[in-house]
């Protein structure tokens, strides 16, 4: 089993910056790619960025270049540092992570709020 714990998120006006954390515990040997997700009201859950255990990144086109993803091995955490935060960046932010046999786990979600 592996647990993840989100935090960081919170309210922030438009134009500024979080950064949102995911710390994993567990049986952790097993997993390559970790990811935040979001899902805003009404909306499904989107991918909005992935690292790879070897640290390959990719992004969603809709936040490329605001969006960073990062992850320190040794401290079995993930990042997520969003700048120019607009307002339909206000979502729970999850965070994820798949092991090599595709099994996924999932964060509780931590709630971005952009106020404009």
């Amino acid at each position: 089993q592996v647990q993840l714990v989100e935090s960081g998120g919170g309210l922030v006006q438009a134009g500024g910056s979080l950064r949102l954390s995911c710390a994993a515990s567990g049986r952790l040997f097993n997993i390559n790619t970790m990811g935040w997700y979001r899902q805003a009201r009404g909306k499904q859950r989107e991918l909005v960025a992935a690292i790879t255990k070897g640290g390959s990144t990719s992004y969603a086109d809709s936040i490329m270049g605001r969006f960073t993803i990062s992850r320190d091995n040794a401290k079995n955490t993930m990042y997520l540092q969003i700048n120019s935060l607009k307002s339909e960046d206000t979502a729970v932010y999850y965070c994820n992570a798949k092991t090599y046999d595709a099994t996924q786990y999932w964060g509780q979600g931590t709630q971005v709020t952009v106020s404009s």
